[in-house]
């Protein structure tokens, strides 16, 4: 390497590391990256263009074009907008409207799903129906027959003047760009999120739209945690993909129709605020819900802080599935303390990964930090659990597509709801009670006394949770 490439090299890593110690992150954090960019200065530098930088100097749009989405909202469902939240969920409503502008909206009616077969017989059901616009979601879209099933519609509503928007993350569908740009010769407007022109060489690559967000004609909108894929149907490893997704009618659609808007703005750079996607829907339900939404632009970590005060404010039970245990140091504080304060904290998570090693050894490390504190940790074992969902006290409950993982945490674009329901929590305390059926509760003595060698790969595999 010549002189003059060393010197400007020498002056970027310099560069970089000004800025990181700029980014006031957690000091950890910060002398981490900065022991790799001194001992690994190449390497280092990659990696913190790949995986380190920070975004959250960047919005997905300006708040001035967020309020003129919410404004819908506001003027449409003045009435609908609880002012006054009763005592038992008042910390958290509030966190989640000063944090996210989410507006805690009764008159709902909320449909949850189980298993994917039926969620997806009322969703096709639904497109059908769409006379004026569908907005559709997906983290993963996959050309299988589950997905060509969702494809025929949407072409065929195109064709027949419905507005049919799909949005996608490009990582996670590399090796499905055909499928959507047949979709688009059709006429379907197809845009993916954050676009990825060369896979993994990209400082985006590692910011995914984890979001499950479908809406048609700002009436009936579904979130939850599952994609459009086969797997989800057939199941995996001669069991079930145990998953969790809920249908929802009612004023709070007009949150979800937000949140695609907002993401549609940002990866196509068109402002879609027209009343025609803001329908007055009169009240269906009784339900009380918000619709949050976090990623790595936000100002705040809004679905993470939300889970830590459900956790915080429980007094009897929390129950929580998720795909993985990975928490942040935060998140796994506040589990610590409520089972150390006698609130009965269960988990619920898959024993084998879906694919890959990595994430279900990274998920066992952290199974002795929760169960030394009194945390019970059941392994689901009849296919895989997928399932996004928290109960609380028999009264409030959070379902999306937000995992218990550092990644949907901290880097990941999410959405979940929280629903301030005693039929709903019940219900989803009823899913989680009926899969202890298929579980196996960890012993603590027993789980001590494993190998060493097979904790030495837990704890290895730990170290690359962010990435997971």
């Amino acid at each position: 390497m010549s002189v003059w490439l060393e010197v400007l090299f020498g002056l970027i890593l310099l560069s970089t590391i000004v800025l990181v110690i700029g980014e006031n992150r957690h000091p950890v954090k910060t002398l981490a990256w900065l022991m790799v960019l001194i001992f690994l200065p190449v390497l280092g530098f990659v990696l913190y263009f790949l995986f380190g930088m920070d975004k959250k100097h960047r919005r997905l749009v300006s708040d001035a074009d967020l309020r003129r989405f919410k404004k819908h909202t506001e003027t449409l469902y003045e009435n609908q907008i609880c002012e006054a939240p009763p005592k038992d969920y008042k910390d958290l409503m509030n966190l989640l409207r000063a944090a996210n502008l989410s507006y805690p909206l009764g008159g709902n009616s909320v449909r949850q799903y189980t298993d994917f077969d039926s969620m997806f017989t009322d969703l096709l059901a639904d497109l059908n129906s769409a006379t004026d616009h569908i907005h559709f979601e997906f983290f993963k879209f996959e050309d299988d027959r589950i997905g060509r099933q969702v494809e025929e519609i949407l072409v065929r509503k195109a064709s027949e003047g419905v507005k049919v928007r799909v949005q996608y993350d490009d990582a996670a569908n590399i090796g499905h760009r055909s499928f959507f740009r047949r979709m688009r010769e059709k006429g379907v407007q197809v845009q993916p999120f954050i676009k990825v022109m060369i896979p993994f060489i990209s400082s985006d690559t590692n910011y995914r739209n984890h979001r499950k967000v479908v809406v048609v004609d700002g009436k009936v909108g579904y979130i939850g945690g599952m994609n459009i894929a086969e797997r989800y149907s057939v199941g995996i490893r001669g069991g079930v993909w145990r998953d969790t997704h809920i249908r929802v009618c009612g004023p709070a659609v007009s949150e979800m129709q937000t949140s695609f808007l907002v993401d549609w703005q940002f990866s196509s750079h068109q402002v879609l605020d027209e009343d025609r996607y803001y329908p007055l829907v009169e009240p269906q339900g009784d339900v009380l819900m918000q619709v949050a939404t976090s990623g790595p632009m936000d100002e705040w970590s809004v679905i993470m802080q939300g889970v830590i005060q459900m956790i915080a404010q429980s007094k009897k039970y929390i129950y929580i599935q998720s795909p993985y245990l990975i928490p942040t140091e935060p998140v796994l504080l506040a589990l610590r303390n409520a089972a150390l304060a006698g609130v009965g904290v269960g988990i619920m998570v898959p024993y084998h990964g879906d694919k890959g090693v990595m994430p279900p050894l990274a998920s066992r490390s952290y199974v002795k930090d929760v169960i030394t504190a009194g945390v019970k940790v059941y392994f689901y074992d009849n296919g895989y659990m997928h399932s996004k969902a928290i109960v609380s006290d028999d009264r409030v409950a959070s379902i999306g597509s937000t995992n218990m993982d550092v990644r949907s945490y901290e880097q990941d674009f999410e959405i979940n709801a929280f629903i301030y329901d005693k039929k709903v929590a019940k219900d989803v305390k009823s899913a989680f009670l009926a899969d202890q059926e298929h579980s196996w509760l960890v012993d603590p003595q027993k789980w001590a006394s494993r190998s060493r060698f097979v904790r030495f790969k837990e704890s290895l595999a730990r170290l690359t949770s962010p990435l997971l």
